[in-house]
């Protein structure tokens, strides 16, 4: 069974059974930065912390970062925003994921917003 978890910077995780979890930015996120025209992702084996700015994502508008919502190493990387990062904008909870971690602390899930908190923090 998948768990969804939301973070304050409008990052997603789903968790899976097997200890690792895909990322990406929330709808109310691609709706803010617009149109991504380019979307910079780590390489597949880095190790990375919760909280540390992992990928660089730029829109017409401006330039932000994909920040870890939990620690592990990049398993994989959503290689088909490298052609096309508008698929973020069309699909942002799907499609449009942005990396795969193999999670080192699973507790960090517990420090994740549930949908319906998140819902109520962007009000």
């Amino acid at each position: 069974m998948s768990t969804l978890g939301f973070t304050d910077d409008h990052e997603w995780v789903v968790a899976e059974d097997d200890g690792t979890a895909l990322v990406g930015i929330t709808d109310f996120a691609q709706e803010q930065l617009g149109e991504l025209v380019f979307i910079e992702l780590p390489e597949v084996g880095t190790e990375v912390e919760k909280g540390e700015a992992v990928a660089v994502i730029e829109s017409v508008k401006s330039a932000s970062d994909l920040m870890m919502p939990v620690s592990g190493e990049i398993v994989e990387v959503n290689e088909e925003l490298d052609g096309d990062p508008g698929k973020v904008n069309e699909d942002p909870m799907g499609a449009g994921w942005f990396l795969k971690v193999k999670m080192s602390d699973e507790g960090e899930l517990d420090d994740l917003m549930d949908e319906d908190a998140y819902q109520e923090s962007l009000d």
